[in-house]
């Protein structure tokens, strides 16, 4: 059965690529639905589509024996995988809780890698790989330190993949949004307490996951929607980032 398997799935993007994989992947049978949040998982329905709950905590020490405990019985044939799962918090980093800082190490690299390099022997030749990236990677991000950071890994390590899985005729795209009004952004203390934030034009998720799947579909390495985002993106190459570091001061 062909199967997409989706991180961070109860809510945010991850609930609305639940929503549209269907209209850019209509051939895909079967989603696995991962998440900390079972109720949320099992409230989600696709008409046509078999719905796996996986209820995983994507911190904790057991959630990479399980999936692949999942993934060795079921041997399913992935022909997507979105990692969608992240978190990030504003503060300075020597103020702020040290369980959030490993939090987002642990969420945002360590089950990103482990969950990809689980995932991979069982995607087929031509799958897509999806990774939720962020404009907080294109530059260091004063406040957002660890995020920000993070976030370079995760781009980094996409275009890296990238190349690496050309044989298999496997891509890897880097989705890297704005900041957008969702539980994300209320969770990390984001929303109300930076200038920046509060002024940057916000990106609409459900455009934003439309736009990501017609990248995975066209083979993208990344994908940045609006038009303000991308010249960030590209300025974030030629600028010297002690210039952009100040710009960009959450």
């Amino acid at each position: 059965m062909k199967t997409a398997i989706i991180t961070g799935a109860s809510s945010g993007l991850g609930k609305e690529f639940v929503r549209q994989i269907h209209d850019v992947f209509p051939q895909i049978e079967e989603y696995w639905l991962i998440a900390r949040r079972e109720d949320h998982l099992q409230a989600l329905s696709v008409p046509g589509v078999v719905l796996r709950v996986l209820p995983l905590d994507l911190t904790s020490d057991a959630y990479l024996s399980r999936l692949q405990e999942e993934l060795s019985a079921q041997k399913p044939d992935v022909q997507l995988l979105i990692n969608c799962a992240g978190c990030g918090y504003l503060g300075n980093f020597h103020e702020s809780a040290l369980q959030e800082q490993c939090r987002m190490l642990d969420l945002n690299i360590r089950a990103l890698s482990c969950v990809t390099h689980a995932v991979l022997p069982f995607m087929a030749e031509g799958g897509r790989i999806l990774n939720i990236s962020s404009i907080a990677s294109f530059v260091p991000n004063v406040r957002m330190t660890v995020y920000s950071a993070t976030k370079a890994y995760v781009s980094f390590f996409s275009r890296g993949l990238h190349e690496e899985l050309k044989p298999r005729r496997i891509s890897v795209t880097a989705v890297c949004p704005g900041p957008m009004d969702t539980e994300f952004i209320q969770t990390g203390r984001i929303k109300g307490y930076s200038k920046t934030f509060d002024t940057l034009p916000y990106c609409i998720p459900h455009k934003v996951v439309r736009g990501a799947l017609k990248a995975a579909k066209k083979r993208r390495a990344v994908y940045t929607p609006k038009f303000f985002y991308k010249l960030y993106r590209v300025l974030s190459g030629l600028i010297p980032h002690a210039i952009l570091l100040h710009l960009a001061k959450t």
